[in-house]
């Protein structure tokens, strides 16, 4: 066995499948819990009104992340993963440096150019593009915040093909942890710079992470004997063939970044405060998706890709259902509890204007469940090597969103609530989109067992209802309900029954999903420690 197949070896035993996807959702729940402190902080140390309106913090964001993830971010994981695991395979390990240091060098230069970019003209793109109606005050803020993290998607690029050429070789502890790093410096910008910098002070925060991330990322190479070189291997097929593959991939991660976009132009228009609502609440609706969908599909990716080197079309076929029929278990009780403690979470995270933010949150719900379902289900074409139908029915997606945000998002209609109304609709029809054409592709994928699985499930959600129901009766959320201990306190006398119900029911209807997890939750809590 050759050194780098070997090394692969090892990688796979020391990290099972299990084992990374515990990983990264142990590191996104770490990650969530910073994100919602840093949105809880800011919005606790500045106003969603007046000069200093934290609508000019979240509105700065648009163009780098827009920048980032139509032009890196589609690189990134699952547009040359596939190539890298092949390589692997074969034992080809300087085929995996030349092929990641090839696209590494061609996306600094890409992105350096972009950064220039975006620090000259960051005014106008605020003014005429992202946010308009801002007080000069406002727009002052958000340009120097702007063009401070203007070079943040270079430094995320680098970080990012850094980790993902980690993954390839089975580490997943840097990937979890750079991004943790990001979270926390922006938390410590808030009383580091709030007196003498203002809200501009999480301008410098985002970038000093930015910096960590790819600090945090160098460090994952350690022992894998990494070779860097500044030469761009144009001649190499897989390469050309990755540089074909990134249009559509790019475009299909920079659709929602367009969507982002526009409807922060529509939120800005609504009046001023709306655009900082809509995002808390966004936030809040992102989490889980974050935490289960993309957590378990990073995880599982790899894996897929592998089976696929192989040759071994039947075990991928075989895991990809068992991982999506999983998924679809640990979400669904996740947004029954998100949906009828709306209230809850809205003030115990954002206090200050959680009516809204709940309202906003409701509306939600849907879009939860398909995100996390996307997240795996593209990973089935990208696996196989196809970013193109991701990104038709992406297309299709964020014309059928900028239709139903402008028509629910008016005054006279459901405003600001209306852009997640709208979300909610496009992620399901962007999911079943693409479950059609699965099973156009391969009769075996979505089959009888599949669904009589996915039935068994529903049927067990449906206690989750009534218990969350039944719970929220008891506990219902008061007007003088303030505090964390209080908040916490109803929130867990909901949320415990509720799962336990729901697990209990798993279990007496012999439902499989429950076993892997159970299996390696049993595994953590029980585990001897060895001294």
């Amino acid at each position: 066995m050759s050194r780098s197949r070997r090394i692969l070896a090892k990688a796979n035993q020391r990290i099972s499948l299990g084992s990374a996807a515990a990983l990264l959702i142990g590191a996104s729940l770490i990650g969530q819990l910073l994100g919602f402190l840093r949105i809880k902080l800011v919005n606790a140390n500045f106003p969603a009104l007046g000069p200093e309106s934290t609508d000019a913090y979240f509105a700065a964001f648009k163009i780098p992340d827009l920048f980032f993830f139509t032009l890196a971010a589609g690189a990134l994981g699952v547009a040359f993963m596939p190539f890298l695991a092949e390589h692997l395979h074969r034992g080809d390990k300087k085929g995996v440096w030349e092929l990641s240091n090839s696209l590494l060098n061609l996306l600094a230069i890409v992105m350096a150019v972009i950064g220039v970019i975006i620090f000259v003209f960051a005014e106008p793109l605020l003014q005429y593009v992202v946010a308009p109606n801002m007080s000069p005050e406002q727009m002052h803020n958000a340009t120097t915040i702007m063009r401070l993290i203007a070079f943040n998607p270079l430094l995320f690029t680098i970080a990012g093909i850094l980790t993902s050429v980690q993954q390839t070789f089975g580490r997943f502890f840097f990937y979890a942890a750079a991004p943790l790093f990001y979270n926390l410096t922006i938390i410590f910008s808030i009383y580091l710079f709030k007196d003498d910098l203002g809200l501009i002070g999480l301008g410098v925060g985002a970038l000093i992470g930015a910096i960590l991330q790819v600090f945090i990322a160098l460090l994952g190479y350690i022992g894998l004997k990494y070779k860097y070189s500044v030469r761009i291997a144009w001649q190499n097929p897989d390469f050309k063939q990755i540089l074909r593959q990134l249009p559509p991939r790019s475009i299909d991660q920079g659709i929602d970044s367009i969507n982002s976009v526009v409807e922060t132009n529509l939120a800005r228009r609504l009046g001023e405060g709306k655009l900082t609502y809509y995002e808390n609440a966004y936030a809040l609706q992102s989490a889980p998706s974050l935490l289960i969908g993309t957590t378990i599909s990073t995880a599982a990716f790899p894996r897929l890709t592998e089976r696929l080197a192989q040759g071994r079309r039947d075990l991928f076929r075989k895991e990809f259902l068992q991982i999506l029929r999983t998924m679809i278990w640990i979400i669904l009780p996740i947004v029954v509890i998100a949906y009828f403690l709306r209230g809850y979470l809205a003030r115990l995270i954002f206090a200050n204007d959680a009516p809204q933010i709940a309202l906003i949150f409701g509306f939600f719900a849907g879009a939860i469940f398909f995100r996390t379902i996307y997240a795996l289900i593209s990973r089935w074409f990208y696996a196989q090597k196809d970013s193109r139908t991701p990104l038709y029915v992406s297309i299709f997606s964020i014309g059928l969103n900028i239709i139903l945000a402008y028509a629910l998002s008016r005054p006279s209609a459901y405003d600001i609530a209306g852009l997640a109304m709208a979300q909610s609709f496009v992620a399901a029809a962007e999911v079943l989109i693409l479950l059609a054409i699965m099973f156009i592709r391969d009769r075996k994928m979505l089959d009888k067992d599949f669904w009589i699985g996915i039935y068994r499930i529903l049927s067990v959600t449906g206690f989750a209802v009534v218990t969350a129901y039944i719970m929220l009766s008891i506990y219902p959320l008061l007007s003088t309900d303030r505090g964390f201990f209080t908040l916490g306190g109803k929130l867990l006398a909901i949320v415990i029954p509720t799962f336990t119900v729901y697990v209990v029911m798993s279990i007496l209807f012999g439902l499989s999903e429950p076993k892997p997890v159970l299996r390696k939750v049993k595994a953590i809590i029980l585990k001897p420690i060895r001294i």
